[in-house]
């Protein structure tokens, strides 16, 4: 039942993020060219497609703490990849946007490569529970990680810039993920009270202003085509890293099933990059935690 709980909610934190993004995308192209600078912001403001964004915006978080309440980050993270197919139904659907046909084959391929890598690994919650310690050595590394891509983003190319700051936004979602889950969790246990005087909180605001800065400075320096499929396919990893590591997930490690999986979310990643290139422009956004 837990399962299946963290499994629904979290496509509807996919679907969430994807009916967001469309909205405060058509709101910000229906302007005209006078809208710019603080008149765009206005604009934006006072539109209700954007504020609807927005609404679906929170909606998503709530929907990703109750998955990740009820199931393990090794399952609801990788599934969020599921964002992108997602906003090509609703480029589709809603926006009655012209889509290659590239684009969907790429998403079929990708949908069942990620069904393939969940049922072989087949992650499961362990009745252990982190302590405030135990999230020591795992924030360091990452804040390590994080600096040192920060710091690779500073010089080179636009792809190796758009790169490197893709990779710090990964890896701080999936920190952020771990937070989620622990504000989820006191909440769960001691009501709304016992969120606003535990750690969790302040430790996912934080970890979030820094993963928006670090997002916008990979939309800023780069190709869109570079950094997005960077961040969905890192994000899913290091969040079954932390995982295991954290919470003690159990995952499915024989040597067949590894191998399995493996090659699964290769094809993941093959598929993420083919759709990230096989759609317009316009149509692409950044995947979100």
């Amino acid at each position: 039942m837990s399962s299946t709980l963290a499994v629904g909610f979290a496509l509807a934190t996919a679907l969430a993020n994807a009916l967001a993004l469309a909205t405060q995308h058509a709101a910000s192209v229906s302007g005209d060219q006078s809208h710019r600078g603080w008149a765009l912001f206005v604009y934006l403001v006072h539109h209700p497609l954007w504020l609807l964004g927005w609404i679906g915006m929170g909606a998503s978080l709530v929907f990703q703490a109750v998955a990740l309440h009820f199931g393990p980050l090794s399952l609801v993270q990788p599934l969020l990849v599921s964002e992108l197919v997602l906003a090509l139904v609703v480029r589709r659907l809603w926006l009655h946007q012209s889509l290659r046909r590239a684009a969907w084959i790429s998403a079929g391929v990708t949908t069942v490569a990620l069904a393939a890598f969940l049922v072989a690994v087949n992650p499961r919650v362990s009745a252990l529970q982190p302590t405030l310690s135990d999230w020591t050595w795992p924030s360091v590394v990452v804040a390590l990680l994080v600096v040192l891509a920060v710091v690779t983003a500073r010089r080179g190319s636009p792809v190796r810039r758009a790169g490197a700051y893709a990779g710090a936004t990964a890896l701080l979602w999936a920190l952020e993920a771990t937070f989620i889950k622990a504000a989820a969790d006191v909440l769960a246990a001691g009501g709304i009270s016992a969120v606003f005087t535990s750690w969790p909180l302040y430790a996912l605001v934080s970890c979030g202003i820094v993963g928006l800065l670090s997002e916008q400075a990979a939309l800023h320096v780069g190709p869109l085509k570079i950094s997005q499929p960077i961040i969905v396919i890192v994000d899913p990893l290091a969040s079954i890293v932390l995982g295991v590591v954290l919470y003690h997930e159990r995952l499915v490690t024989s040597s067949a099933t590894i191998t399995l999986a493996a090659g699964a979310f290769v094809i993941v990643a093959v598929g993420v990059v083919s759709m990230t290139r096989s759609v317009p422009d316009t149509a692409n956004a950044l995947h979100r935690r």
